[in-house]
C-alpha cells in the first residue's frame, strides 16, 4: 500500500457501502489495529502504539463504523458488517498484513481470523470473555438494555452501565464525568451495544463452542495482563487452546488497560518472525 504522512486519512468502503476512515504511519509491513470499545485513531490503541512500532510497520488504525470519522452504517447493524469493515481496510493494505485486536476488537479480529479473513499473523489481548465460572455472567439483557439507553439518546447512562460493568470502581465512575474524555467517551456511546453484539455470546459462563477457533490458521498469540481478572487470562488461555499452534504471553503488572510501552515489544516480536 501506499504510505501517506501521518495526517492523512483515506477511506476504505465495506461491503454494505459503509465508508471506513484510516490512517497509516510509519513504513514497512502492515499492522492494522483494531480498537476496543469506544475507541478510534484519535482516542485508543492506535494513537499510543503507532509512535512505537512506525519504525518496523506501516501502523494502521482505522474507526470502526460510527466512531470518529466513518460512516454509521448503510445496512442495520451486524457483526458480520464490522468483519466487511476490517477486510475493506486490509485489502487496502499490502498482503498479508498483520493484525492486533483489543479487548472487543480483539474479539472481531478472532472472528475475522475464524472466517479465514486474515493472511498474515494475528495478536490479540484480552477478549473480555467470561468462558466459565470465575466470573458472574452477563446479564443475556444487558446488550438490550445498552440499545435502548443510546436510542433514548442517554449516551451518559449507557457509558456508566458499561464502566459498572467492567467492575471500574464506583469512585472512579463518579469522578469520569468531570475529565476532559467523557465527551469523547459519550460520543462513541451509540456503539457500545455493537461491541456487546459481539461479545455477549461469550461472557455467558459457558465454553467455548468445540473447535470453535480450531479453523484459525494464522500464527497467533493470545496475549493478557498479569494483574487483570482472572476470568481474562482463564479465556485467553481458553481460546489459545483451540487455535492450532496459538502462544500466549502474560505481562506482569498490566491491567486491561496494558501500557503501550509494554505490549509495543511482544508485538514486534511476534510480527517479525524469525
Amino acid at each position: 500500500m501506499s504510505h501517506p504522512s501521518v495526517d492523512a486519512v483515506h477511506h476504505a468502503t465495506s461491503a454494505d457501502g459503509t465508508v471506513i476512515a484510516y490512517e497509516s504511519r510509519g513504513e514497512g509491513p502492515s499492522l492494522v489495529i483494531v480498537e476496543g470499545a469506544l475507541g478510534h485513531r484519535s482516542f485508543g490503541v492506535f494513537d499510543e502504539l503507532a509512535p512505537l512500532l512506525e519504525d518496523r510497520f506501516t501502523v494502521v488504525g482505522y474507526d470502526r463504523r460510527g466512531r470518529g470519522e466513518s460512516q454509521a452504517g448503510s445496512t442495520p447493524y451486524a457483526v458480520q458488517r464490522e468483519v466487511e469493515d476490517l477486510v475493506a481496510v486490509l485489502e487496502r493494505c499490502d498482503s498479508p498484513a498483520f493484525v492486533f485486536g483489543m479487548s472487543s476488537g480483539a474479539a472481531l479480529s478472532l472472528e475475522a481470523a475464524r472466517q479465514g479473513a486474515l493472511t498474515g499473523r494475528l495478536a490479540v489481548y484480552e477478549p473480555p470473555f467470561i468462558l466459565d465460572d470465575s466470573h458472574p455472567a452477563d446479564d443475556p439483557g444487558f446488550t438490550e438494555h445498552l440499545r435502548t439507553l443510546v436510542a433514548g439518546g442517554h449516551r451518559t447512562r449507557a457509558v456508566k452501565a458499561f464502566l459498572r460493568l467492567m467492575r471500574v470502581p464506583a469512585a472512579v465512575v463518579a469522578v469520569m464525568p468531570l475529565l476532559p474524555m467523557w465527551k469523547r467517551l459519550c460520543a462513541a456511546a451509540d456503539t457500545l451495544p455493537n461491541d456487546f453484539e459481539i461479545v455477549s455470546p461469550y461472557r455467558q459462563g459457558r465454553p467455548l463452542p468445540d473447535a470453535h477457533y480450531s479453523s484459525i490458521s494464522v500464527a497467533t498469540l493470545l496475549i493478557a495482563g498479569g494483574k487483570s481478572p482472572e476470568y481474562m487470562q482463564r479465556a485467553s488461555r481458553l481460546i489459545a487452546a483451540q487455535i492450532p499452534g496459538a502462544t500466549t504471553a502474560t505481562l506482569d503488572g498490566q491491567t486491561h488497560e496494558v501500557k503501550a510501552d509494554v505490549i509495543a515489544p511482544v508485538l514486534a516480536q511476534h510480527f517479525t518472525p524469525s
